[in-house]
């Protein structure tokens, strides 16, 4: 499965059955983020593989889920150090390692807002310096979604993503890039729509102009619940910026991201990020 292939595939898992992860590919994740490893903005990510039957009789506090994960997974814990943009690396570099999961035949969801987060917050060590934005189930499949998952995907509408002409836009923001007129990065950009967003909201916007891609955050009105420090909708653009890089790289279109911060052609719109291409 190539990484393209990965991103069409995903999908959201909360109902797991019994097979355990086999250790080599609990490795290979692992293996993604040494512990000196950033993200792209800059802030030290890290991450763990938490067992909760093994970790039980440990002083963690309650490791739960709320109902909403179903069957006994491991969990994969994010931690990132504060600082500007450390949402969007966590998103970026958790996806990266969602997506490998996808290519191993592993089920993923993202938990944002749906996890008991000062046990996770203790399992992780998590020091004054970080942040735990989000953690996420790791196992194989269940043979059939529990009642609970397919509430969840009916009430986000997990299956739908918004049309081109909503998303992506060209030259000054007035006009939609339509899918001929993208050329090449056609299928980033499609990476892109397809990406996992909290409640399936997808506040991505991308302006284009010539070989430069400028990603910007539209916040849904009154949607963070969390607190000043964990914006669910950066990391959302993280994961974006993940899907839109990786698959450029997969079809050998060279360029980097970086933060000339333009102007935003619309009133709402927040500049996260831009993508250049190298001609």
């Amino acid at each position: 499965m190539t990484i393209i292939e990965a991103i069409q595939a995903r999908r959201s898992c909360r109902t797991y059955g019994d097979r355990p992860v086999e250790p080599e590919k609990v490795a290979a994740l692992m293996a993604l983020f040494p512990p000196e490893a950033v993200g792209p903005f800059g802030n030290p990510v890290r991450f763990r593989f938490l067992d909760i039957d093994a970790s039980a009789s440990r002083n963690f506090g309650v490791l739960g889920t709320y109902g909403v994960i179903k069957g006994k997974p491991l969990f994969i814990l994010a931690a990132v150090g504060k600082g500007l943009r450390a949402m969007e690396d966590c998103g970026f570099c958790l996806e990266r390692i969602i997506l490998e999961a996808t290519r191993l035949g592993l089920g993923t969801c993202w938990l944002g807002g749906t996890f008991k987060r000062r046990g996770f917050a203790r399992a992780m060590d998590l020091t004054d310096r970080e942040l735990m934005p989000a953690i996420t189930p790791l196992g194989y499949p269940g043979a059939k979604r529990s009642l609970t998952d397919r509430f969840f995907r009916f009430g986000a509408g997990s299956d739908q993503r918004k049309p081109w002409e909503e998303l992506f836009f060209a030259d000054d923001g007035a006009l939609p890039l339509t899918e001929s007129a993208a050329g090449p990065y056609q299928v980033p950009l499609e990476c892109v729509r397809l990406a996992p967003s909290a409640s399936n909201r997808q506040p991505w916007r991308v302006l284009r102009k010539g070989h430069t891609f400028h990603f910007f955050l539209r916040r849904t009105p009154g949607y963070e619940k969390l607190g000043p420090e964990i914006q669910l909708q950066n990391i959302d653009m993280g994961i974006a910026l993940s899907h839109f890089t990786l698959a450029a790289e997969a079809l050998g279109l060279a360029g980097e991201l970086m933060a000339p911060a333009p102007a935003s052609p619309v009133a709402d719109w927040e500049y996260v990020a831009s993508w250049t291409g190298r001609e």
